[in-house]
């Protein structure tokens, strides 16, 4: 699996966007778990994930649990903690 970086921006509130990304080429996702998600209002959620990649030989995971708002239809990642 590739991160496409021009998708992860679009899809990130503008209020906590980063102006670019640097995603390293030789990080290889390997999957994503989708652990629980909830509404906390009509407009916002909150998403806990873990994703699991290989960075120069090595399993890494992140574990976060992430906060979207709606605009306009459309979900946007604002911000998350580790876990």
């Amino acid at each position: 699996m590739r991160l496409r970086a021009d998708y992860l921006l679009a899809t990130w509130h503008t209020s906590t966007r980063p102006a670019q990304l640097q995603l390293d080429p030789a990080t290889r996702w390997l999957g994503l778990t989708v652990r629980s998600q909830r509404l906390t209002a009509a407009d916002r959620a909150e998403v806990e994930f873990v994703a699991r990649c290989r960075e120069s030989g090595h399993g890494v995971r992140l574990h976060e649990r992430s906060r979207f708002t709606c605009e306009n239809g459309r979900w946007f990642y604002v911000d998350g903690d580790l876990l």
